[in-house]
């Protein structure tokens, strides 16, 4: 299948036939893939496994983003959507505000992801009321909301365990978490760029906690910044061990830095080979996750396009307003239409499928 002379030339013959196999990569493996200058040589790793799991489709959703706040007490350096409340840049919706919002989102919508700040003002009552009130208007979409970080921000302003949040959430509507908030998991890393926030064991801690009373989750991995690409594989070994013992991860997200307006400025952004070795490394190590999503908002939907040769099965959605990246420079549309999106999973080779959040197939008619 793979030609044994190319990949031994370039030190990669065991993982190929590991790869060949079916077998698990290591963490030495991953380093030596990132290692790796023919690019390829990864995609055609990479592509053999998407295929295998795969085949020709590539998913979508018709989803709608909801940012409600931007206000938070964390203050990561690599982030340029937090504010301090009363920053002339903050903002806060309110809740008719959210709703009118998702009214707008007509009758196709499937998806409904929120996520905001950890904001110090609201309570977790304000949410519940929220999720309730948006399952009323949008009953059949599915309500994925709250990163892990924010889960562990609840629990600590009730004085209530994670425990008590999550089955709170869920009794009002949540039915899935998103998977930001995980950054790196490199002690290292987090103590220079984000100490205030949740600590990495912390956030597999919620996610273990939400899997265990059957909420799934997804996952993510922001890259590109001050963290080695041995940080990387560790933090996608650690992914990959958790979703041994629960099963609980749906897709994995990684998220491209985006320097501008943050503490990190100074800093190149990724270049597209990064972005698509990262996307490559991704679907190898990650042998448990079913799912790599391409981002469009961050990549550019040009390099979506492509990463879907590269491990990329997921071209996420519509999304129709994201703030977090843009606030930080991402040059990508605010939101595609469903055929904007479908054409450009065609023109890159692939059928496109709608899906739901669990990747369910949804049927456009419906």
């Amino acid at each position: 299948m793979f030609e044994p002379q190319y990949f031994r030339r370039l030190g990669l013959e065991e993982i190929a036939c590991k790869v060949a196999e079916g077998r698990r990569l290591t963490i030495s493996d991953g380093e030596k893939l990132f290692a790796c200058p023919d690019m390829n040589a990864l995609g055609s790793l990479a592509h053999h496994v998407r295929t295998r799991l795969h085949g020709s489709v590539a998913y979508y959703v018709v989803n709608r983003h909801i940012n409600y706040s931007n206000i938070c007490v964390n203050g990561c350096r690599f982030c340029a959507f937090s504010r301090k409340k009363g920053d002339p840049l903050s903002f806060e919706l309110s809740e008719d505000e959210i709703l009118d919002r998702i009214r707008a989102g007509g009758n196709g919508l499937t998806e409904i992801h929120i996520v905001g700040g950890c904001h110090p003002g609201l309570p977790l009552s304000f949410f519940e009321n929220l999720v309730c009130k948006v399952r009323e208007i949008k009953p059949h979409a599915f309500i994925k909301a709250f990163t892990a970080v924010e889960i562990d921000h609840f629990a600590k302003r009730e004085r209530i365990s994670v425990e008590n949040v999550l089955e709170r959430l869920k009794a009002a509507g949540v039915q899935m978490l998103p998977g930001g908030g995980a950054e790196v998991f490199s002690a290292r890393v987090r103590e220079r760029l984000c100490p205030e926030k949740l600590d990495g064991q912390g956030w597999l801690d919620v996610m273990r906690k939400a899997h265990k009373i059957g909420i799934r989750t997804n996952a993510t991995m922001l890259y590109g910044h001050i963290e080695t690409a041995r940080e990387r594989v560790e933090h996608m070994a650690a992914l990959r061990d958790l979703q041994d013992s629960t099963g609980g991860f749906v897709c994995f997200i990684p998220l491209t830095f985006q320097p501008a307006n943050t503490g990190l400025s100074d800093l190149p952004p990724s270049t597209g080979v990064d972005d698509l070795k990262t996307i490559a490394v991704s679907r190898l190590m990650l042998d448990n996750i079913a799912h790599i999503k391409a981002y469009w908002v961050m990549l550019t939907v040009k390099l979506a396009q492509a990463a879907l040769y590269f491990g990329a099965d997921d071209f996420d959605g519509t999304v129709v307003e994201e703030k977090i990246g843009h606030m930080a420079g991402a040059e990508s549309n605010q939101g595609m239409t469903r055929f904007e999106i479908e054409r450009n999973i065609r023109e890159a080779g692939f059928e496109p499928v709608e899906r739901d959040s669990l990747f369910r197939r949804v049927d456009p008619g419906l």
